[in-house]
């Protein structure tokens, strides 16, 4: 089972358009001037993993998490391989993976993995990004939680993309846990830190302010993990 589990995600073909040079203007002499521009559907994932299965939502976002946040280039289908390594493939299959799963994964990597409770008016005090589990209309479905304010939760979300969620609206659907990957080669500027605001929103987070080493350390990260 499980190698067919691995079969069936490497088998699939992964669709979506791609930044390509468009003409702008004719230049003098009959010349053309070209500009890279990205799609729509670029910016809502740029930086993320997209999930191609019903049960990988943990796997997408944990790659994710892994190449931004840490330097990696995985993709979703190593991830599942590595995943599925430690667990059972037919509770996978039906459930999804757990952050048990991710756990060992993360530590297999040399990695260490912590979960939190926290209450919503806590958030913002998270100052990595982590994995969420969320439940979207009795759905249970892993994302990645970038940065939150006062107001809002931007979210990596592997089937959507980039999102922006009220506070309300986010905590209505969320375990009150959050899953942190900790540990050497952390990039405490990744681009997870500084999601792009949806095209169609009016207000923008403040440029968030450098994270001191003391602020990661309360979050589990060691001195030595910075060096």
């Amino acid at each position: 089972m499980r190698v067919v589990l691995v079969s069936m995600v490497l088998g699939l073909a992964q669709f979506g358009a791609h930044a390509a040079p468009k003409p702008l203007a004719i230049l003098p002499g009959g010349g053309l001037a070209f500009k890279s521009v990205q799609s729509m559907r670029e910016r809502r994932f740029a930086n993320l993993v997209q999930q191609q299965t019903d049960f990988s939502c943990g796997a997408a976002a944990m790659a994710t998490l892994l190449n931004e946040a840490y330097g990696w280039n995985f993709s979703e289908e190593q991830v599942i391989e590595g995943m599925l390594a430690e667990a059972d493939p037919q509770l996978v299959q039906r459930m999804g993976f757990s952050m048990l799963d991710m756990k060992r994964y993360a530590e297999s990597l040399g990695l260490r993995a912590r979960g939190y409770r926290l209450q919503p008016e806590q958030l913002e005090e998270v100052k990595v990004p982590v994995i969420v589990l969320l439940d979207v209309r009795g759905y249970k479905h892993f994302v990645v939680m970038q940065v939150s304010s006062d107001d809002w939760v931007y979210i990596g979300d592997p089937v959507l993309g980039h999102k922006k969620m009220s506070i309300e609206d986010f905590a209505s659907g969320w375990n009150g846990i959050v899953f942190a990957v900790i540990g050497p080669g952390y990039n405490r500027e990744n681009a997870l830190l500084d999601p792009p605001e949806p095209l169609t929103a009016r207000h923008r987070l403040n440029r968030f302010r450098p994270v001191k080493d003391a602020e990661l350390m309360e979050f589990g990260f060691l001195q030595s993990d910075f060096f």
